[in-house]
């Protein structure tokens, strides 16, 4: 969730047609429904983080405005930027960003069901995870796209000395092998998904699609699906899932040389959308597939360009691999569980105080 140039790409990789090794995960947490903000903590700040031209609001102004709510129709989740307000010069838009209350560890699989992702000139949407002493601890990008891009991306950020090497993914649009927040202005260990439909108009266009990301001991994996392409093992809203089933993920970053266990802590869950910042606004990046300038022609005015700058999301389901401490904190216990992964979960969950990242 920080500068990284999606073009040009640094590398080209050999497609690879092994699945990555797989475990099978319990379901111990899902956000979805009329429950889906309960367990979330709003940033409740201007975007500090990434220098972009938003507020992000607390949790009760965000869900009164109505740039968080829960659709009542379709009853997925929507997180916004502000499209009806006039911002004035030397304004920032409201936006919203949100962290799970859990932290989940080594052993676990988050899988986010998406029908729409942010974009549009001068938005940066993301849905990633950070440890809460960023960058100790790390951070995985599953999801991150910017503008009027394409394609969407996906990575790591990490102390020094994590660097890629024998990834075994589909992708072959490899921008980077050194994940240390110092190495290229914090580029990161990037790949970019090579499907069309993974961002933007494309991405609505298809009904949306899913999105896993592993986190293992053998290291960390992503898989995106568009909606059409969805395995059974998804679709079946089964309480277990086996990553083995669901082929050769799209971005792959094993352990060989990187561990997940030394560089990466137990992960909140995050989205946000900022607009402009170090990355859609930097003049290179956003004069790739926009004109202008990015805070004058687009954050300023009434809004109307942020009509498609939103996530629906139908769920968020955690699993997790038995015996791990996956669940580190929670305000809540997990809800929506069935019996037996209930049991797991109450098995792994430690009660370590840790504190949430503000």
């Amino acid at each position: 969730m920080f500068p990284a140039s999606l073009l040009p790409l640094a590398f080209l990789l050999p497609f690879a047609a092994v699945p990555v090794t797989a475990d099978t995960y319990d379901m111990v947490m899902e956000y979805a429904g009329q429950n889906f903000f309960d367990d979330w903590t709003f940033y409740n700040n201007f975007d500090n983080l990434t220098n972009g031209d938003v507020v992000f609001l607390s949790a009760s102004e965000a869900l009164s405005s109505r740039l968080a709510f829960v659709d009542t129709t379709t009853n997925n989740a929507i997180m916004q930027v502000d499209n009806s307000s006039t911002v004035v010069y030397n304004d920032k838009r409201n936006s919203v960003r949100l962290q799970t209350n859990v932290r989940y560890g080594v052993g676990s699989v988050w899988i986010a069901d998406m029908l729409h992702v942010p974009y549009g000139c001068s938005v940066w949407p993301a849905w990633w995870s950070n440890a809460p002493d960023w960058p100790t601890g790390g951070e995985i990008d599953t999801f991150e796209g910017v503008n009027m891009v394409t394609n969407s991306q996906m990575g790591l950020h990490t102390l020094a000395g994590c660097t890629v090497t024998g990834q075994n993914q589909s992708s072959t649009l490899l921008n980077s092998t050194d994940c240390s927040y110092l190495d290229n202005s914090n580029q990161g260990c990037i790949t970019t998904d090579p499907d069309p439909a993974s961002y933007g108009a494309a991405f609505a266009a298809a009904g949306g699609g899913v999105f896993v990301t592993e986190f293992a001991t053998t290291g960390i994996s992503v898989w995106f699906f568009s909606r059409a392409d969805v395995p059974a093992a998804i679709t079946a809203n089964s309480s277990s899932i086996d990553t083995s089933t669901l082929g050769v993920p799209v971005g792959n970053w094993p352990s060989t040389s990187c561990s997940s266990s030394e560089f990466f802590e137990p992960q909140n869950l995050i989205f946000d959308i900022t607009l402009c910042g170090d990355f859609a606004g930097a003049t290179t990046v956003f004069a790739e597939t926009c004109s202008g300038v990015c805070y004058n022609d687009f954050v300023l005015g009434n809004g109307s360009n942020y009509d498609t700058a939103y996530f629906e999301v139908a769920s968020v389901r955690v699993f997790s691999k038995e015996g791990t401490n996956t669940i580190v904190q929670a305000s809540a216990a997990p809800r929506t569980v069935p019996a037996a992964a209930l049991g797991v979960a109450l098995s792994t969950l430690a009660v370590a105080a840790v504190a949430a990242l503000l």
